[in-house]
C-alpha cells in the first residue's frame, strides 16, 4: 500500500476515497471504508483513503487530555488489511484549518487525491469553521466532477457506533465492549523503554509502554495478549501511578509469562483482554508481589479461554 504524506510529487489516476478521521477504524467507519472498497473494484480503481495528522481535536486544542484510539501507524496497518491501496495523510496545519470547503476540496480532494468518487460520514463536516458538509460538498463535486456518497454509520443498540463510545468503555475499564465496537481489541502500540527495574527484584520484570496521546484506561490491572514481532505472548498489566512505590506518572507496565529475553527498544502491541482489578495501594513490597502473582494466576485463567 502507497502512504502519500501531504502533496504528492506526482498525480494520481482517478480514484476512489474514504474521507474521515477514521479514528479506531471502529466498525460505524467500516461502512464508510466498505463503500468505497466495493465502489473502486466496480470501476477498476484504487481505493484510496484520507486521513488527518495530526488528529483536528488535537489541533484546535493543544491542551487536551490524550484521547487517541489508536497511532496513525495502527490506522495505516489495518487500512492496509481492509485492501486499500494509498493513503493520503493530510497535516492538518493552519494552511488547512483555514480552507473554505471549496478551495479544500480543489485543492486536496481533487489536486492531491484527483477523486471521482468521494465516500464520508453522513455528519461529515469540513472546511474552516467545518461551514461544510455532505450537501455542500455534493454541490461542489458536481461542479468540479466527482459524487459524494455520505453513509449512516453502523449502531450498537439503540446509538451508533461512534469513537466517543469507545473511549468512555475504554475509561471505564470495559474493554470487551470497545472490543466489541472496534471489530477488534483496543490495543496500544509503542517501543518498550527502561523503566525503574523495580519489578524484577520481586520476580515480576516488566515491560514499559509509554501511553502518550492514547485515551486513558481505568487505572488497575488487566489481562493482555502482546505483540511482538508478530508473536503474541500473554501476560498480565498495570496501567496507573503505581502508588505503592510513590508513583506520579501514568504507565503501562507488561509483565510477559514465561519470557525472559531482553527487548528493551522494540515495538510491541499490547491488547487488552479483560479488566481484572483498580489499581490500590498496598503496605510494602512483599504485599505487592503476592498481590502481583494472584493477578497474574487470574490473567492466565482469562487467557487460557476461547479467542
Amino acid at each position: 500500500m502507497q502512504v502519500v504524506y501531504g502533496s504528492p510529487q506526482t498525480v494520481f489516476p482517478p480514484s476512489v476515497l474514504a474521507l474521515g478521521n477514521f479514528d479506531g477504524v471502529h466498525r460505524g467507519h467500516q461502512v464508510v471504508l466498505r463503500a468505497a472498497l466495493d465502489k473502486a473494484a466496480d470501476l477498476k480503481q484504487t481505493a484510496s483513503v484520507a486521513i488527518f495528522d495530526p488528529h483536528p481535536r488535537r489541533f484546535f486544542r493543544p491542551d487536551a487530555a490524550p484521547f487517541r484510539i489508536m497511532d496513525n501507524s495502527q490506522q495505516i496497518d489495518v487500512l492496509r488489511e481492509f485492501g486499500f491501496g494509498r493513503v493520503h495523510i493530510i497535516p492538518f496545519d493552519a494552511s488547512i484549518a483555514n480552507m473554505m470547503p471549496r478551495e479544500f476540496a480543489e485543492t486536496v480532494l481533487c489536486g492531491w487525491a484527483n477523486v471521482q468518487q468521494i465516500f464520508v460520514g453522513a455528519d461529515f463536516e469540513f472546511g474552516k469553521g467545518r461551514s461544510g458538509d455532505v450537501a455542500i460538498l455534493t454541490g461542489i463535486g458536481e461542479q468540479l466532477g466527482f459524487s459524494v456518497s455520505g453513509l449512516a454509520l453502523e449502531s450498537a443498540g439503540t446509538e451508533k457506533i461512534s469513537s466517543s463510545r469507545i473511549r468512555a468503555c475504554v475509561a471505564a475499564g470495559d474493554v470487551a465492549g470497545a472490543a466489541d465496537l472496534l471489530g477488534r481489541r483496543w490495543a496500544v502500540r509503542g517501543e518498550i523503554e527502561t523503566g525503574d527495574q523495580r519489578g524484577r527484584t520481586i520476580g515480576f520484570p516488566t515491560a514499559n509502554i509509554p501511553l502518550c496521546e492514547y485515551c486513558r484506561p481505568k487505572f488497575g490491572v488487566y489481562a493482555v495478549r502482546v505483540d511482538l514481532n508478530g508473536t503474541f505472548h500473554h501476560g498480565v498489566a498495570n496501567v496507573g501511578l503505581r502508588p505503592t512505590v510513590g508513583g506520579d506518572t501514568e504507565r503501562l507496565e507488561v509483565h510477559l509469562f514465561d519470557f525472559s529475553r531482553d527487548i528493551y527498544g522494540e515495538t510491541v502491541d499490547v491488547e487488552f483482554v479483560d479488566f481484572l482489578r483498580p489499581e490500590q495501594k498496598f503496605n510494602g513490597l512483599g504485599e505487592l508481589k503476592a498481590q502481583i502473582a494472584a493477578d497474574a494466576a487470574a490473567a492466565r485463567k482469562v487467557l487460557a479461554g476461547p479467542g
